[in-house]
């Protein structure tokens, strides 16, 4: 799984004009999943992401997680974050994951992630042509891959 992470004033997910998803302060998330990936992968990256200590404390450090800010998250799933640009000028997906893999781990990290929070995560629509928008801040994106877990 592959996913970048943006820590976000607020963020939000429109398809066909229609708001389907928003959060104020907290972690905009796009995940890319690949054939290979499975629920180890997923429950790595949940707990991985929910720790980060990205948020400032009250010495404006960053040291607080989103569970420490009381912060929301919405997690959108993003295919084109598996491509491969090593031949040519176009992109390959061939890595990423088809629906019958991608759908339930993506479901997976989105309840897990709930589960830490206590509240719902916000996502978009999986296969959807989405509009997403959001404010960093800092900016801060991290960049972040279960198949480097060292």
């Amino acid at each position: 799984m592959r996913s970048v992470v943006q820590r976000v004033a607020h963020a939000s997910v429109t398809i066909n004009g229609n708001c389907v998803a928003s959060i104020g302060q907290g972690l905009l998330v796009l995940l890319g999943i690949e054939d290979a990936d499975n629920e180890e992968d997923a429950d790595w990256l949940c707990r991985k992401i929910t720790g980060l200590r990205i948020f400032d404390d009250e010495n404006g450090v960053m040291n607080r997680n989103l569970p420490d800010v009381g912060g929301e998250m919405l997690v959108v799933s993003q295919f084109t974050l598996m491509a491969s640009y090593r031949k040519g000028c176009r992109p390959s997906y061939v890595r990423a994951a088809g629906h019958a893999v991608a759908i339930p781990l993506y479901e997976s990290f989105c309840r897990k992630a709930g589960e830490i929070l206590g509240k719902p995560v916000q996502t978009g629509e999986f296969g959807a042509d989405m509009k997403v928008e959001l404010l960093n801040d800092g900016p801060v994106t991290i960049c972040i891959d279960t198949k480097n877990k060292e």
